[in-house]
This record gives structure tokens, sequence and C-alpha cells, in this order.
């Protein structure tokens, strides 16, 4: 039985470029829809189902950002952004809003496909039952479901941040390196830059502590990186 290529949703307003990944990512047997604003990518985005989205951010009616975050409120959406902001700051902000690679016009083709099947081989659902369900005082993780709360109430995590923080979690009282947590749950280091690592687990301790400044769950070892207290 012949398993069902990965599918994958384009969104450029650029329609030259849409159309150049669309006939390059067909030809390697991809399943591939374009869209070249964000209300026609959503109407598309919730028939087709894709595996990957391939995102610009400069859209004519919606960042690309604001996209992004819609499309992970809904699903495990893998989300490579492609742009031609190339400041830090973008990238940064790329990442924190659920991206999980981040590729800046101009670009290479072969690249573009190196990158789509390193994020594909990703696995997003962690395989569960009910006893790996971690409960730390009012925090509950469900690794099936996805979900996390606080205080039995439900908080919005992107699928990065809960893969980080599920990580964590799933290892805890052992310091992970800021490059070894790069490597576990990006597989990859998405911008050269282990400093992403800070800008996640500031969004996790905002969303999930009592305190943000005074963490009690995830905790720095100065010098070294990150724990997770129990």
């Amino acid at each position: 039985m012949t398993a069902t290529p990965p599918k994958i949703l384009i969104v450029d307003d650029d329609v030259n470029i849409g159309n150049l990944i669309s006939r390059f990512l067909q030809k390697k047997d991809y399943l591939v829809e374009y869209a070249n604003d964000g209300k026609t990518a959503i109407e598309i985005f919730g028939q087709f189902k894709p595996d990957l989205v391939i995102l610009d951010i400069n859209l004519p009616d919606i960042l690309g950002y604001n996209l992004c975050t819609e499309m992970q409120n809904t699903s495990d959406v893998f989300v490579l952004m492609l742009t031609s902001r190339t400041d830090l700051e973008d990238k940064k902000k790329g990442f924190i809003t659920g991206a999980d690679d981040y590729i800046t016009k101009p670009f290479d083709l072969e690249e573009l496909e190196f990158r789509v099947q390193a994020i594909l081989k990703r696995q997003r659902t962690i395989k569960s039952c009910d006893e790996n369900v971690i409960t730390v005082d009012q925090l509950v993780i469900n690794p099936e479901t996805r979900e996390v709360k606080v205080n039995d109430q439900i908080i919005n995590l992107t699928t990065l941040e809960f893969d980080l923080l599920y990580f964590l979690a799933n290892n805890p009282g052992k310091v992970w390196r800021r490059e070894d947590l790069v490597t576990n749950v990006w597989d990859n280091n998405p911008i050269g830059d282990n400093r992403v690592v800070d800008v996640h687990i500031g969004q996790i301790r905002r969303k999930i502590e009592k305190d943000s400044n005074n963490p009690n769950l995830i905790l720095t070892v100065r010098g070294v990186g990150y724990k997770f207290d129990i």
C-alpha cells in the first residue's frame, strides 16, 4: 500500500515565487496547494489540511506571524517561514509565534527541500497513555491531547513551546544546555543562535509560572542552561 505524499500549502503574495515553489515540490512528489493572501490560505488550510505550510510574513491582508498563530491554534501543522525579512528580531518573532524553521529570500530550492524533509521527519505527536500525563502541583501536561492546564485552565502554547515544555518536564531535574535542547526539540539549529531557546523559555514561563521573574518550575542553571524542577 502506497503512503500518501505529504501535503504542503504555500502562502506567498508573490505569484511567481508561489508558482516556482509549487512546480518544484510537485516534481518531488509532494501534494501542493498555493494561496497568495491570508483569507485564501485559511480557506484552503481548512479543506486541504496540510502537513506543512511554507509561509511568507508580508501578506496583503495579514502578517504571516498572525496567520501562523491562527493555524497552530487549531492544529499541529508544521510552519516554515520564507520571507525577505532578515533581521534577527523578525526571526525570533517567527519562532515565538510557532514557526519550525525560517528561510530568508533569496533562497535555493534544493536547500528549501532539505529543510522541508527535515521538518517532516519530526514526530509532532508523542506516543503516550494516561500514565504519561505529567502533574506538578497545579500544572498538568497531557502529551496525548497536547493540552497544558494550570489551575484547571487550559494554557495556549505554540507547538514548539509545548514540545520544549514537555521535553523538560519529562526529564525532571536534568540540566540541559541550550544546544542540547535545540538538538532534541528542534532537530537542528533554526537560526544559528541558541538564544532562541531563551526566547521560548521566557514565553513558557509567562504562561505557566505564578511569577515569571522568579520561576519555580523551569529554572535557569547559570552558565549551563535549564532544568525542570519538581
